[in-house]
Formats: structure tokens, sequence, C-alpha cells
């Protein structure tokens, strides 16, 4: 039964990731909305709902380490798989100066994670200042969006409301699917043994970024760049400054030594060099998409 569920889940998570990726793609060009943006927070946000069930769930059953294990380990399966895999469909091409601004939250909110984590436990009034620090980057986000992308732009836009209706139908369509791969993946590595922290940290990690890795490899198919890499950046920015933030909130979680001494720091390297690859390159090719799904496979070997 829970190999059904894996398979029902990614049947839900790629069909949901097309519906996204046409909705919100839909509402950039209908209403004048670059698609960065869109992908920074209509798609970001959306394909991070999974992270924030699965981290709320994990903090109230009293099992912390997959809570704080999936946010740490989907935003490194973010960058080093799903960053990797969308290269290998079609090399990413984004502009610097549209990302400055979010990859420095993005960075940012990593950093901000060392000194929380020192501390032993995420309270809940380190999580009032993360929900309270995404307000402030959606409001700064909103109005200044930067400049509009000219990607595809003779394409015939799709009218809001059926436009908005994709976007519900793949945020639905993912949460379910999601859910479904998560609990059977999480049946089947228990079974085997594995401890909670590395099931939290990779196998629950890469279910509940399943979403990201349809939405950018479906954006990547459609030649939408912009799509593709501002979901995965949006989505780091999410899951550290909402996820966790409200996780916290609802209830304060402990958090294990070897978060701060190992994949705390795995995630921040990982999110300075996808940093220093948008800002300094203008395309990332096949070649550096290898490189970093081979560095996602060494870490998931040191992390057992």
């Amino acid at each position: 039964m829970d190999y059904i569920y894996v398979v029902a889940g990614l049947i839900g998570l790629f069909l949901g990731g097309e519906a996204l990726v046409r909705g919100s793609v839909g509402i950039a060009r209908r209403m004048a909305i670059p698609p960065l943006l869109i992908g920074l927070t209509v798609v970001g946000f959306g394909t991070s709902t999974p992270e924030l069930l699965v981290s709320v769930q994990a903090a109230m059953r009293g099992v912390p380490d997959i809570a704080v294990g999936n946010i740490i380990g989907s935003n490194i399966a973010n960058i080093l798989l799903i960053v990797g895999l969308t290269s290998l469909v079609w090399p990413i091409r984004v502009s610097g100066a549209t990302l400055r601004r979010d990859t420095a939250v993005m960075v940012a909110a990593a950093l901000v994670m060392v000194p929380i984590f020192a501390t032993g436990e995420i309270g809940r009034l380190p999580g009032l200042l993360l929900v309270a620090a995404l307000a402030g980057y959606l409001t700064w986000a909103y109005l200044q969006p930067g400049p509009a992308s000219d990607d595809d732009d003779t394409a015939v836009p799709t009218p809001v409301a059926k436009s908005a209706l994709w976007v519900a139908v793949g945020l639905v369509a993912l949460m379910f699917g999601a859910r479904f791969l998560v609990d059977g993946s999480v049946s089947i590595a228990r079974s085997l043994g594995a401890s909670e922290a590395f099931i939290g940290l990779t196998i629950v990690a890469v279910g509940t970024s399943l979403p990201e890795l349809a939405t950018s490899i479906i954006a990547a198919f459609r030649r939408q760049s912009e799509i593709a890499i501002g979901n995965i950046v949006g989505s780091n920015i999410f899951n550290v400054l909402g996820i966790l933030g409200v996780t916290a909130i609802i209830k304060p979680v402990p958090v294990a030594d070897r978060f701060l001494a190992f994949d705390l720091p795995i995630m921040i390297a990982a999110t300075l060099a996808l940093t220093a690859l948008l800002l300094t390159r203008p395309v990332i090719g096949r070649g550096i998409g290898l490189v970093v799904l081979a560095a996602y496979i060494i870490y998931v070997w040191s992390a057992q």
C-alpha cells in the first residue's frame, strides 16, 4: 500500500506542477507582473505548502527532528537536486540583476538560522520575528517587482479567471500528492530502521520538495526560466521565514546538535554557491547541473 501512495503522490505532484506553472504564467502575462515575482510568491509559497503541513504535524506529534530536518533538507534539495535536474532539462537563463534582491534575502534567511539554532530551541519569539521578516519581504517584492520578462511574449494571454483556476487546481493537487508521497516514503524508510533526522533530511525533504521539482522542470520544458529559478529561491525563503516561523509559533521546536554542526553549514554553503552562480553566470548549463547533482548524492551519503 505504501508504494501505491508513492506512485499516486508522484502523479499528483507532476499534474499539479503543470497546472501551477500554466496558471501562474497566465496571471503574470495578463496582469503585466514579472514572471520572476510570480515564481517567488505564488509558486514559491504554493509549492512550500507540503513542507508547512509536514513540519507542523511533525512538531505537534513530538518528532522535532523531522520538522527541522524537513526544512533544512528541503532547502538543500531545492538547490542541489532541483537546480541540477532543471538545468539538465534546459539551461537556466535568468538575469542576475532581477535576482539580486531575492538572493540576498535567501542568503540572509539562511544565515539567521545560525544564532537561532545555537540556542538549542526555536521558540515563539524567533518564530514571530521570522514571519514578520517574511511579511516585510513580500511587501518589498510587491512594491519593487523588477522589470517584466520578455520570454515568449508573443503568446496570447490566458483569461485571469482561467489562470487562477489552474493555480488553485495545481495547489490542491500538489498538496495531496505530497501528502501521499511523504506518508508512503516515511513508512517505507522507518521499516528499514532509518533515524528520524535522516528521514527528515532526505526522504521527507525530497518528498515535500517534489512540488518544486515538478514545477521547475515543467517550467524549464516551457522555457520559463524565471518561473523555474524564482520558484526555488522563493521556496527557500518561505521555508525558513514562513514554515520555520509558523511551526515555532504553533509549537517551539528543540534543535538537535547535528543540524547546527553539519546540515545547516551544508545548506548555507549551497545557498551561497547558488547565489554566486545566479549573479555571475548568464546561464546555468548542464555541466554545472551534473556537478551539483553529484554534490547532492555526496551529501545524502554523508548525512547517514
